[in-house]
C-alpha cells in the first residue's frame, strides 16, 4: 500500500531477509522486499534502507522506517514532495 502525506509517501511492505538476492516484489498481497542481510542487530533494516535509497533515487535520509522496526512488516515513510518523484515512486511500485 501506498499512501501520500504532506510529509511524502507512506508504504507499507514486507521484507524477507536472508535470500540469495536484493529485490522488489510484487504480488496480490502487497509489497515485499528480498534482502540479503540477516535479521540480527538491525542489518535488515539498514540493508532495506541502502536498497531502497539506490531504487527510488533518494538520500537515505529521506527513507524512515516508522513502524514495524523488529518486525517484517514494515511502514515506512519517503520524505519526498517532488510530485515527479513522488510519481516515479509511485511507477515503480504499481
Amino acid at each position: 500500500m501506498i499512501k501520500e502525506t504532506k510529509d511524502g509517501l507512506i508504504i507499507q511492505l514486507k521484507i524477507s531477509p536472508n535470500a540469495s538476492k536484493n529485490a522488489i516484489l510484487k504480488d496480490d498481497t502487497g509489497l515485499k522486499i528480498k534482502l540479503t542481510a540477516q535479521p540480527i542487530e538491525g542489518k535488515a533494516n539498514k540493508a532495506l534502507i541502502e536498497f531502497l535509497s539506490k531504487q527510488l533515487k533518494v538520500p537515505k535520509t529521506s527513507i524512515e522506517i516508522i513502524k514495524g522496526d523488529t518486525s517484517k512488516d514494515k511502514t515506512l515513510l519517503i520524505k519526498v514532495i517532488d510530485s515527479d518523484k513522488i510519481s516515479y515512486i509511485k511507477n515503480l511500485f504499481d
